[in-house]
């Protein structure tokens, strides 16, 4: 078993990232943090995951989901998470939230805001099997806009649910495999609205949730809601619905031992 300290080294705020990178770092991450900036899309997007989020781990462990320290307690593992838009809201209430992503850059852009915000959270550069190699497991683990972009879906999900606390949860967003979501997500996110890099997105690789259902129900998780996102052009506006033919999200839990 690896011990979690090699992947949990706080950053050393220069002595191995040349200056001339930490400013462009500084820049990019500024940017992702704008809610009116280049990824204006992506907030708006993100405020309606993040506070379905924390109203079902609310729910889940009988939290007031806005007192102060409310998932005091609780540690939450954000697997992919970016530049850390997750993250940084569950640390505030009060868990101990570790956020891992493959790519360097965008762990030192969460590590950057995090420290500028006062908010702690333990990020590290590395995969969810290395993460399980230490043999923590966590009450939550998000699995947000990742399954869609990996070689082998089915072994990050057998990982991701390894991670999940007996009588955690677990919650996967991601892409339904739809002609509506090639038409939206695709065309319409990459092509049109420019919200994302084009090629961000293959659409043979987006899973229906059946598909994860089938995935993790044999690692021990049964499916509990399947919520769907829907987004309004003329009002510019998403939010959560039963719909699910382009953007979903899929919440699964284990029971307690």
């Amino acid at each position: 078993m690896l011990a979690k300290d090699h992947l949990d080294q706080p950053w050393d705020g220069g002595r191995t990232v040349d200056p001339a990178q930490i400013e462009s770092f500084q820049r990019l991450a500024g940017e992702w943090w704008k809610p009116d900036g280049r990824f204006r899309g992506v907030h708006e997007f993100n405020a309606v995951r993040r506070d379905y989020i924390v109203s079902r781990i609310a729910r889940h462990f009988e939290r007031d989901r806005d007192g102060e320290g409310a998932f005091a307690g609780l540690r939450i593992l954000d697997v992919g998470c970016g530049a850390g838009l997750l993250c940084e809201p569950l640390a505030e209430r009060g868990a101990a939230v570790v956020g891992i992503d493959p790519t360097a850059r965008n762990i030192e852009i969460a590590r950057l805001h995090a420290a500028e915000k006062g908010v702690s959270v333990a990020y590290r550069h590395c995969l969810a099997e290395q993460v399980l190699e230490t043999g923590e497991q966590f009450d939550v683990v998000l699995n947000t806009e990742v399954v869609e972009h990996v070689a082998d879906p089915g072994q990050l999900m057998k990982e991701c649910s390894a991670l999940v606390k007996p009588g955690g949860f677990m919650i996967v967003a991601t892409l339904n495999r739809t002609m509506r979501s090639f038409a939206l997500a695709i065309v319409g996110a990459e092509y049109v609205l420019n919200w994302l890099p084009k090629g961000t997105h293959d659409w043979r690789r987006f899973l229906r949730p059946d598909q994860i259902r089938a995935m993790i129900r044999r690692h021990g998780l049964r499916t509990r809601e399947v919520m769907g996102m829907s987004y309004n052009p003329i009002a510019r506006r998403w939010r959560l619905s039963r719909d699910t033919g382009v953007n979903y999200l899929l919440l699964a839990t284990k029971a307690r031992q």
